[in-house]
């Protein structure tokens, strides 16, 4: 099988035309490697990165997950519009969710936007005395699970015993939610300590959210959450195909929460000098992916969830079908706690492994769902990983970043990411990247700036990096 090359870019970079892309067989040993192309030479033209050093094997052809595994309900807890439909209405018209922070006085902080869930009622999730002893992160994901299951068709209450342990649940969360603990603390060090919450250690606990939402709907399949920082739940969505492609499970309920707008977090970020600090003024211009002025990204909270099957499963009991989640793959560049490497080569190679997962060349890919976080180092490799991974095809595809809508949600903004695009691909609408006022030279590509386009999807890629040197790509297919 043959396969268009790669290469690793290096600092002494350089472009140059070269007649016709180069082929590689797959099972040579260190062939040389990749083409892309530069937007302002003619389409004909292909050119190349000259390097030092660098090489790797592209990995073996292996085609989509079998059983195919199809998502058949989705539910949304935004920023920017609470409920699936609000969410994506607000999406693909370019509306913000990002505002001055409410939940606390943020006079103190240099910072003070956020993506924030507003009119959002908690009692209708979580009564009584229990909202004392569970986190913010609880009702935003019960609103989202509770809604991707009706969405789905999915009665728990009329479901055997049996029926009960082929639903499993799976949630991707960065860190639940902060709100609570660092409430927690307050009321220690303040000598309120009989204030404390009784069930304090497991709700600072992330891993016994997913119990929560299993216990709130029976379900009795695997019960995990999968925290790997911002590609959490992009993780846990492929672990949750894995579930279901082996057999184990019937259904996966999956889906990302995170709840982080709290004072001593947002410090933290501040102390990094990773999130804007120019836009308390006008929050909604605060999120700026690939705009040359960009200076951080904006926090954000919130949940989005799905419903995953096995097709024939979903067509035996006459669900609708969004989309297939054709392709996964996830690695790590092994390089730094939280700077990426300049070189783009592991978001590359990992987007590329999800394709060879998915059975797909780059060329037929339509649609690329930007990780896009609006920090200057983020979205400059971002934008050279995915020259790296498309080739020539990278000027011809269309892409944008969520982020620009609704803040950063942590670990949730994967499948936040998925949600969007499988609602694109039903309506055939590219949401916006908002705020790409001044052109970076080094983020060229098509982000669908400040006004979505119609697009017809067939193919798409979901593209997540989280601190760590943590990479990680879902393909997704449209179901017609």
């Amino acid at each position: 099988m043959k396969l268009t090359e790669r290469v690793r870019p290096a600092a002494d970079v350089y472009v140059e035309p070269l007649p016709a892309p180069v082929a590689l067989d797959v099972t040579a040993n260190r062939a040389p490697r990749q083409i892309v192309q530069r937007s302002d030479i003619a389409e004909t033209e292909t050119v190349f990165l000259k390097v030092a050093v660098g090489r790797y094997n592209t990995p073996p052809h292996r085609g989509a997950m079998k059983p195919r595994v199809v998502v058949t309900g989705m539910g949304a807890v935004s920023p920017n519009g609470i409920g699936r439909e609000e969410f994506w209405k607000a999406t693909a018209a370019g509306r913000s969710g990002v505002r001055r922070i409410t939940r606390f006085d943020p006079s103190g902080l240099q910072v003070q936007i956020a993506g924030e869930v507003t009119d959002f009622d908690e009692a209708s999730y979580v009564e009584g005395r229990e909202r004392k002893h569970v986190s913010r992160a609880v009702p935003l994901g019960l609103a989202a699970v509770r809604e991707a299951l009706q969405d789905a068709g999915i009665e728990h209450r009329t479901m055997t015993r049996d029926q009960l342990r082929r639903i499993g649940m799976m949630v991707g969360s960065g860190g639940g939610s902060a709100e609570f603990t660092e409430e927690q603390y307050r009321l220690y060090y303040a000598g309120h300590e009989k204030q404390c919450s009784v069930y304090t250690i497991p709700t600072s606990t992330i891993g016994t959210m997913a119990s929560e939402f299993s216990m709130r709907f029976g379900f009795r399949g695997p019960s995990h959450v999968v925290s790997t920082g911002c590609t959490s739940s992009t993780d846990a969505i492929g672990y949750a195909c894995q579930h279901i492609a082996s057999g184990d499970q019937d259904v996966m309920v999956v889906g990302g929460v995170d709840a982080p707008i709290a004072p001593l977090l947002m410090r933290g970020f501040i102390m990094m000098r990773i999130m804007t600090t120019r836009w308390n003024e006008e929050p909604e211009r605060g999120s700026r992916p690939f705009s040359r002025d960009r200076d951080g990204f904006v926090l954000a909270e919130g949940a989005w969830f799905l419903v995953l099957e096995n097709i024939e499963h979903a067509r035996a009991r006459g669900a609708h079908i969004y989309g297939e989640i054709a392709g996964y793959a996830s690695t790590c560049e092994a390089y730094h706690r939280v700077q990426l490497e300049e070189c783009g080569e592991e978001p590359a190679y990992t987007i590329g492994l999800a394709l060879e997962k998915a059975g797909i060349p780059p060329a037929e890919v339509q649609y690329l769902n930007y990780h896009g976080t609006s920090t200057p180092l983020n979205d400059r490799i971002e934008t050279r990983a995915v020259k790296l991974a498309f080739n020539s095809h990278a000027f011809k595809l269309a892409g944008s970043s969520l982020k620009s809508l609704i803040g950063h949600p942590q670990g949730a903004c994967g499948a936040a990411g998925v949600v969007s695009t499988l609602l694109a691909m039903r309506d055939g609408v590219l949401p916006p990247t908002l705020n790409v006022e001044e052109p970076d030279p080094e983020c060229d590509l098509d982000y669908v700036p400040d006004r979505g386009r119609r697009l017809d999807i067939e193919w798409a890629v979901c593209n997540c990096i989280a601190f760590g040197s943590k990479n990680s790509a879902l393909v997704v297919r449209n179901v017609r």
